[in-house]
């Protein structure tokens, strides 16, 4: 069975730095992502890496965010820095094949982590 399981939510102040991370289990990933949903609004794709350690970013969290992974341990990381309040909301991981920001393209999901950061 292939599951994905996020960890590393908080709460935190503008300005401060969080790391999540995701385990997947059952399956090598190709691509791990994350993908982040606010109150309201649609699910954005944030930052993916393949096992090369090509990696892709949304324009919002460039220079701030930065995705990394362990290929051995099948896990992937987003150390996210200089945190605004508009980077509030669940942060999801997702596994797939392709390097891509469509989220139709990742067969697998874990079931999120909440990310809140106050002014």
């Amino acid at each position: 069975q292939v599951r994905l399981a996020e960890s590393g939510g908080g709460l935190v102040q503008a300005g401060d730095s969080l790391r999540l991370s995701c385990a997947a289990f059952g399956r090598n990933m190709i691509v791990m992502s994350w993908f982040r949903q606010a109150p309201g609004k649609e699910q954005e794709f944030v930052a993916a890496i393949n096992r090369n350690g090509d990696t892709a970013y949304a324009d919002s969290v460039k220079g701030r965010f930065t995705i990394s992974r362990s290929n051995a341990n099948n896990v992937s990381y987003l150390q996210m820095s200089s945190l605004k309040p508009e980077d509030t909301a669940v942060y999801y991981c997702a596994g797939g094949s392709l390097l891509t920001s469509r989220r139709g393209e990742y067969a697998y999901w874990g079931l999120g982590t909440q990310v809140t950061v106050s002014s």
